[in-house]
């Protein structure tokens, strides 16, 4: 019996570098059957062209990479552009790609593979909102989702994380479709897993990871560090041991305008459809996150 797991992988690679460092593992994960890649926020389609580039990089032209939503279903857009585009003209990549095919490319995966498919996101949920609206059975058809998203303790640095807050509809939505096997890795947790600048560029400076280095410099020019939220949400789809979880129920605040988007967590929940992790051994993380991307 085969121990790979199928993913699907849903990212608004090119703001935040982590997407890329995230891409990087499952590209190189033994484990990992990575079935296709889909894209979200603004200009999908030029982030499709990110994915595509990183694929090609780590010679994996067959992954299919899909563009889906550019914007939030009801509030205003706060991600409209791509910063790490920049690295396009220096790195082959497809640049046509179709608008708005991405729901419905999941909608058939999922169907054709009923409780096989872990879904990964780690960007703003709405093609995960629309996908659950569209077709309620697909959650129930997924063997997990794993994202990376919201706050869930009352220690996490401020209230609101980006993911949820910038499509809160699309956070409502999704996790009240309760899919089995909902792991959610938060704000409090990712950020204990960081890396400053200059041992970044020493990592990401051989081979196909060049492409992540060179995405991470214009991520340094705004900061020194990288956190590796999204990294370690996709590691904890083949090492939830990296994390320690908690079950319970994720409700998401809409009425407040101030507040829209925020995660609240209840342990004690009669029924506790969600797992939120709740702590993580960043040695351990770090170990195995690059044991993984330099396996020859």
């Amino acid at each position: 019996m085969s121990d790979k797991i199928p993913v699907l992988f849903d990212t608004d690679i090119g703001s935040d570098i982590d997407d890329a460092v995230a891409l990087a593992y499952l590209l190189k994960q033994p484990r990992c059957e990575l079935l296709g890649v889909t894209t979200v926020t603004g200009e999908p389609l030029v982030r499709a062209q990110l994915v595509d580039a990183v694929c090609q990089a780590f010679g994996r032209k067959e992954v299919p990479v899909y563009a889906g939503a550019g914007r939030p279903l009801l509030v205003a857009q706060r991600q409209p552009e791509v910063p790490q585009r920049t690295v396009l003209e220096k790195w082959p990549h497809r640049d046509k790609f179709g608008p708005n095919l991405a729901v419905d490319f999941l909608r058939q995966t999922i169907r054709s593979r009923p409780g096989e498919i872990t879904l990964l996101s780690v960007g703003p949920l709405t093609n995960i909102g629309l996908l659950f609206a569209l077709d309620p059975e697909i959650p129930s058809l997924l063997k997990r989702w794993v994202l990376m998203g919201g706050v869930f303790t009352r220690s996490a640095p401020g209230g609101l994380e980006w993911n949820a807050m910038l499509d809160p509809h699309a956070t409502a939505i999704a996790f009240a479709a309760n899919a089995p096997g909902t792991r959610a890795v938060g704000l409090e947790v990712t950020t204990r897993c960081t890396m400053p600048a200059e041992e970044c560029r020493r990592r990401f400076s051989q081979g196909p990871l060049r492409i992540v280095g060179e995405m991470a410099e214009v991520w340094f020019k705004g900061r020194p560090v990288i956190t590796f939220h999204d990294p370690l949400a996709a590691a904890a789809v083949f090492e939830p041991e990296l994390c320690r979880w908690q079950a319970g129920r994720v409700e998401v605040e809409l009425q407040s305008e101030r507040l829209k988007g925020l995660t609240h967590f209840n342990p004690n929940a009669e029924k506790k459809p969600h797992e939120v992790a709740v702590d993580v051994t960043p040695e351990a993380f770090f170990k195995h996150y690059f044991e993984v991307v330099n396996l020859s």
